[in-house]
């Protein structure tokens, strides 16, 4: 249906609301001026550069106008900017939006579109009347903000979530028709776990029968697997549960029990539409999208410990990074990119040792290449940027267009300048073309052939060339990607590096703070933290944050709510005490003055065991013994104050005076106190369990894993192994195991 949008607000003059095609134009004129002030300080320059960012705004504003959307834009902005205002971080664009002059003069998108050649008919076609759709990324913490101003801006009753409904994938049905039929847990779990896991590929039992040749083998000998699996196929795609759709919300122009039904879900305030995102859009209501990145948070968390701790650095954003900085790139070229947005990955980091990454463009386009179908194109982009290709084009008239990626077509913005510039057509209709050939419609493809053939003829390309081109063309728009989105996530991969680079103690923090609860990824930033030369305090009870914390630009403070058994509430019981009576002096004193209907003893043996008590009694043995004798003591200690009504000052917070003396033990060897400290953290944090040994397998073993280097001779290795799991190949099943020494990680199979 036609697109029902609320009407926007917009500035009122002598008492007249002004139009909101002219107060669109209006502010999307004044945005530009803004960005351009700040784009070309120098005046003659950004006067020289007027014109040509003037006609193309000029241009969108007039199709926005002619397509009916300048309400969208509007509203968009305005929760954006208000974001922004409110300390929500925005992403710089995400999806072909950042291809917007309009979209980035109205601070939605903070990617220059004219700068990196982006196009704006990408995002919204002159030639095809569709709703535009911007994807916005704003950080997890603060995104249910966004949407409750929406809620405030546009009325209550007018705005909700989307639901979504779940269908029964292939290791659910198995599982559920196994529970119901009796079937021992043990069995159904090994059975499902034969369905093959393949990211973006839909996998049901037939085709995992197919491939999986030992699940295949267990259907025709076994009766119980038989009758199960036959179950669980007629239950594949059925509807198993609903949710609520990551990011879809609703703006109506009125209550929107007019245009769906709605449904609250048991136990959340806000109301769900019962419509999914397919159907609401059906029936004209327009779906935006508030998508919540944790990148966004681990920023503006590194932001915050920048700002704080250094004067010099108070009014740091990251709008003013420098995009050619040396050292940035060298981190990328050497692939130490760990925690790097969009290039963490292993094989992301051997394309870039490969690549060396220069500039931002290079990051552009090694994003749109790391992806299945492109990737194959890796080590030719790679030759020909160092000199060891040489570089190709279909036709001089595309190597303006082609130069950037060495001749290669990496982006679909490509495909629409060529059919531009060698066929004749409007950049328009080149989305249109591009769009055919991503369907393979044989009869589509022939028409616009025959368009192509017509229009090169006019730039003098023979026919036999020309179909040349266009078959390349069609080949690489198969798999070409959005250089919009790419241009926008890398933009932000570089300021995730350069933070990594220049303020390492502040990155790892942020990061390890915002994973905390993943101890598995927690372990993966610790060793790469180490590996970049950063040191690591052990959690204390009287220095100790909530979060991981930066102590020296190269020394962190472990975070006390990443021992397992503590929590949110825990921790601030402990703030909240030292805040208010200073330091704890001892165990005994520290159970006294915590409140302990917030902090249990298992919490406070956790503490122990991962060193957050080392500060005031080394033995950890000792403490960990006498946990029961402090909590016993403490509550004598409340009791004796509630009988004799008597609050002396001096014994508010528990007499030292009259402390029992510490359970006497001898205290840990480093094996044992390492094994504890697992068990508190998920790893060993101040030691590694290698170095009881380290000396005298050097005596075989001469290197670290650390200092290995390629080499054709066999070369002796040892440590500790920390991870063992197996995956199927086309060859069979493979084991894989993660060999560690404290120094490094190999990844060994």
């Amino acid at each position: 249906g036609k697109p029902q949008l609320p009407a926007f607000p917009t500035s009122v003059v002598n008492g007249i609301p002004t139009p909101v095609e002219t107060y669109f134009k209006e502010v999307s004129h004044a945005g530009l001026e803004s960005r351009l002030n700040k784009l070309f300080p120098d005046e003659a320059i950004k006067n020289a550069k007027r014109p040509t960012y003037t006609d193309r705004l000029d241009f969108e504003i007039a199709t926005i106008l002619k397509m009916g959307f300048p309400g969208y834009f509007l509203i968009v902005s305005d929760f954006i900017n208000w974001a922004k205002r409110n300390g929500c971080p925005v992403g710089p664009g995400r999806g072909s939006g950042a291809g917007s002059l309009v979209a980035y003069a109205l601070n939605i998108t903070d990617l220059d579109p004219l700068q990196y050649n982006l196009l704006f008919e990408r995002f919204l076609n002159p030639e095809r009347v569709s709703m535009p759709d911007f994807d916005i990324d704003f950080c997890q913490l603060n995104r249910d903000r966004v949407i409750d101003y929406v809620k405030t801006q546009y009325g209550r009753e007018a705005v909700s979530q989307i639901v979504t409904f779940g269908t029964m994938a292939a290791r659910a049905a198995i599982r559920d028709v196994g529970r119901t039929l009796d079937m021992s847990y043990t069995f159904c779990e090994g059975l499902s776990k034969l369905i093959p896991n393949k990211p973006g590929q839909p996998m049901t039992i037939a085709l995992a029968m197919s491939q999986e040749p030992v699940l295949a083998q267990r259907y025709e000998q076994e009766d119980e697997v038989k009758i199960l699996l036959n179950l669980a196929q007629k239950l594949e795609g059925l509807t198993r549960n609903i949710g609520m759709h990551a990011g879809g919300v609703l703006i109506a122009p009125g209550q929107l029990t007019d245009f769906c039904p709605l449904y609250q879900q048991p136990g959340s305030p806000a109301a769900v539409s019962q419509f999914d995102k397919d159907d609401v859009e059906s029936i004209g209501l327009v779906k935006f999208d508030f998508l919540g990145l944790a990148t966004l948070t681990i920023l503006e968390q590194a932001k915050d410990l920048i700002t704080s701790r250094y004067q010099e650095h108070s009014a740091f954003n990251y709008e003013s990074i420098a995009l050619d900085d040396v050292a940035t790139y060298e981190l990328f070229s050497k692939g130490k990119t760990e925690a790097v947005f969009q290039f963490e990955s292993r094989g992301m980091q051997a394309m870039l040792r490969d690549a060396k990454p220069s500039r931002l463009e290079d990051l552009i386009v090694l994003n749109a290449l790391f992806r299945p179908g492109p990737m194959s194109l890796i080590p030719s982009f790679v030759a020909r940027k160092h000199g060891r290709e040489t570089v190709n084009y279909p036709h001089p008239l595309a190597e303006p267009i082609l130069s950037e990626t060495y001749g290669i077509m990496v982006y679909q913005e490509q495909v629409m300048q060529i059919a531009q510039v060698l066929g004749g057509y409007s950049l328009g209709g080149a989305d249109l073309l591009r769009r055919a050939m991503g369907k393979k419609k044989a009869d589509e493809m022939a028409l616009h052939r025959s368009v192509f053939r017509e229009g090169a003829a006019k730039n003098q390309i023979p026919s036999d060339q020309a179909d040349a081109i266009f078959d390349l063309m069609q080949e690489f728009a198969g798999y070409g990607f959005n250089k919009s989105h790419a241009a926008a996530y890398s933009l932000l991969a570089y300021h995730t590096a350069w933070i990594k680079v220049h303020f390492p103690a502040e990155f790892y923090s942020a990061n390890m703070s915002v994973e905390m609860d993943d101890t598995d990824k927690l372990k993966i930033l610790f060793d790469d933290a180490l590996e970049m030369g950063l040191t690591f305090e052990s959690p204390d009870i009287n220095a100790g944050e909530y979060r991981f914390a930066p102590i020296t630009p190269k020394s962190i403070r472990y975070g006390l709510g990443a021992i397992k058994g503590t929590g949110q509430s825990a921790i601030e019981a402990i703030y909240e005490a030292r805040e208010s009576g200073g330091l704890f002096k001892s165990l005994f004193d520290f159970c006294a003055r915590i409140d302990r209907s917030r902090i249990n003893k298992r919490a406070v043996e956790a503490l122990i065991k991962a060193g957050a008590f080392d500060s005031i009694w080394i033995n950890r043995h000792e403490l960990l013994s006498s946990v029961g004798l402090a909590f016993d003591f403490a509550s004598s200690q409340e009791s004796h104050a509630l009988q004799t009504g008597l609050f002396d000052m001096s014994d508010a917070h528990g007499s030292s005076n009259h402390e029992p003396l510490m359970a006497s033990r001898p205290d840990w060897g480093p094996r044992e106190k390492l094994t504890h400290e697992k068990s508190a953290i998920g790893f060993h944090l101040s030691g590694h369990l290698f170095d009881e040994v380290r000396e005298e397998i050097r005596c075989f073993a001469k290197s670290s894993l650390a200092e290995l280097k390629e080499s054709r001779d066999p070369v002796w290795i040892a440590g500790i192994v920390r991870d063992e799991r197996t995956i199927n190949t086309a060859k069979g099943r493979l084991n894989i195991f993660v060999l560690d020494d404290g120094s490094s990680a190999l990844e060994l199979t």
